[in-house]
């Protein structure tokens, strides 16, 4: 899956190393650097409705259309499908299937 980033520096802190470490700490960088990985490897989004690991999951309210990953509690990695046009389903949902590009937006504890 290709991912690109909602600005130029959070893309420079999630590819270089020693950033994630600053930024973040040291486990919460182990586990963005994962999932990185992971999305980078999988063919589209719904590839992570399976891994028991990060819970990924659609956000509601005024977080609409913006996806979740499970950091280190009570963080979360924060992104979008960067599809265009957006892939939806005949009821209007989101196609995981057809995702397959996404924008980091933030890591965030949006509870």
């Amino acid at each position: 899956m290709q991912i690109v980033f909602q600005t130029p520096k959070l893309k420079k802190v999630f590819n270089e190393r020693k950033s994630l470490d600053q930024t973040y700490g040291s486990d919460m960088a182990n586990r963005i650097s994962k999932h990185l990985v992971r999305l980078r490897d999988a063919a589209n989004l719904e590839e992570f409705r399976t891994l028991p690991q990060g819970r990924c999951h659609e956000l509601k309210g005024d977080r609409a259309g913006q996806l979740a990953l499970d950091l280190v509690h009570p963080h979360r990695l924060i992104f979008e499908p960067a599809n265009t046009p957006l892939p939806t389903k005949s009821d209007g949902g989101l196609d995981w299937q057809q995702v397959t590009s996404i924008r980091i937006i933030e890591v965030d504890d949006y509870h």
